[in-house]
């Protein structure tokens, strides 16, 4: 296995359990508002805090609107829309969980 085999199937392992304890807390602790925030801190480590990036190489996902952010991720969880990681997060969501976090994203720095 190579050293970016690695660094890419440990970066998704790692998303992967933070979006599933995400999940599991949001569950427990006050449905799909918080839901939407919840599942939106897994997002933070490409995607910067409350989406706003700090790379030039990743988008602000907090400057989208709910509908380009929910369009972007069925296309990402369909495969009509390709990406090294995104695709294989965006598969370990249901439709309501990627209207929450689309929801928390769009309204967050507003």
């Amino acid at each position: 296995m190579t050293l970016k085999s690695l660094i890419t199937t440990t970066s998704i392992a790692v998303c992967s359990l933070m979006g599933l304890h995400s999940i599991a807390f949001a569950d427990s602790h006050g449905g799909a508002n918080h839901m939407g925030r919840t599942i939106g801190v897994s997002c933070a480590g490409c995607h910067g805090t409350d989406g706003v990036s700090h790379s030039p190489h990743l988008r602000s996902i907090s400057e989208l609107s709910e509908e380009k952010i929910v369009t972007a991720l069925k296309k990402f969880k369909s495969g009509e829309r390709k990406g090294s990681i995104m695709n294989r997060i965006a598969k370990g969501y249901t439709d309501e969980q990627i209207t929450a976090v689309a929801h928390y994203f769009a309204t967050v720095n507003k």
